[in-house]
């Protein structure tokens, strides 16, 4: 059989022209994007408004007699007659920085001075700090205007510079903390999270009003001097460092010594003088509890910030308590288990 040949051409199919929306135009148009069409438009805020930031109110402190909530500011808090009291986190752990937060502490100090952990590290700890709503305090390894720059940065309540001597290192250290001309802080206001990355346009009229400037007093020639540096423009409290003056003392084995004991009460009486006569001006008195030093006898002679333990300090002493429990009660339930199989023994 042949082929069959028709005459009819079969072509391409036609082809279709299918018109395709763009995803992003099926977006709602963000209303902030308005704002681009205004030559004014800025892309973070430079304002320098001083309108006050209103603080957001948190529970009381259990030291404060006062009715009201308290704000969240610590220098407000202090001002308004409360006593603080704190926890020094040598961990770097955020976990527990939340739990301190959460289990009620006024505040919480993230130690880079003998913590292992630095500004890399201490940014963790300040989010789950504000998270429970717990102001922060850095304290820096040491006085300088390039420690400070990076932990003011990030935006803590307060920061604790240590070794200070003199008046003349006190007035370095506030100095490290303001903007020029006032002082020498380095200037990125509008992109760090001290300026909640420059959303909060008022930062720049109110940081030192939220700033606690703490100097350090811990050998035998700042405490000495305690008085000048109570009195420097800019600093709000005087923390004592026990430890650190015993050594200076030659008592380190001993810090709860009388020598110790008798120093570190005349440089308190110092700080505390510097207040009396005006209370606008001079520092509050800070400082560490001790074995030998409680916090309620700090409380009692006139203490404002008390930093009453230490997380690692609370772990080894709860796991210690822990392990020695377990233990000793193991040795009297074998002790307990042998009397008793002596004493079946022989009665048989």
């Amino acid at each position: 059989m042949g082929s069959t040949t028709t005459g009819t051409t079969i072509g391409a199919p036609p082809t279709r022209r299918i018109s395709i929306t763009p995803f992003s135009s099926l977006l709602p148009r963000p209303h902030s994007l308005a704002t681009l069409s205004n030559p004014k438009f800025h892309p973070f805020p430079l304002s320098t408004s001083s309108k006050p930031h209103t603080p957001r109110p948190i529970p009381k402190s259990s030291a404060s007699a006062s009715a009201s909530a308290s704000p969240l500011n610590l220098k407000s808090r202090l001002r308004n007659g409360e006593t603080l009291y704190g926890l020094f986190l040598l961990s770097f752990s955020p976990t527990l920085a939340e739990i301190a937060g959460l289990a009620g502490y006024d505040f919480v100090v993230v130690d880079m001075e003998h913590g292992h952990g630095g500004i890399r590290d201490a940014l963790p700890c300040l989010h789950a700090l504000a998270a429970s709503d717990t102001a922060a305090i850095l304290r820096v390894p040491e006085t300088s205007a390039a420690w400070a720059k990076k932990a003011l940065d990030l935006g803590p309540q307060g920061l604790m510079f240590p070794l200070i001597d003199s008046a003349q290192s006190a007035q370095a250290a506030v100095s490290y903390c303001r903007y020029p001309p006032a002082g020498l802080r380095g200037t990125a206001h509008p992109l760090v999270r001290a300026s909640k990355y420059g959303i909060d346009e008022g930062y720049l009229g109110n940081y030192l009003d939220e700033l606690l400037v703490m100097c350090q007093v811990e050998s035998r020639e700042g405490a000495g001097n305690a008085g000048e540096i109570a009195a420097v423009d800019g600093v709000d409290c005087v923390q004592m460092g026990p430890l650190d003056l015993s050594a200076s003392l030659g008592c380190l084995w001993d810090p709860g010594s009388k020598r110790v004991r008798e120093v570190m009460r005349e440089a308190e009486r110092k700080v505390l003088e510097s207040r009396n006569d005006d209370a606008a001006a001079g520092a509050y008195l800070a400082g560490f509890a001790t074995p030998y030093d409680g916090p309620r006898d700090m409380r009692s002679r006139g203490y404002r910030v008390v930093s009453g333990a230490v997380d690692v300090g609370l772990f080894r002493n709860a796991a210690v308590e822990d392990v020695t429990g377990f233990k000793m009660d193991g040795e009297e339930s074998e002790e307990g288990e042998e009397k008793e199989g002596d004493e079946k023994y022989w009665s048989e």
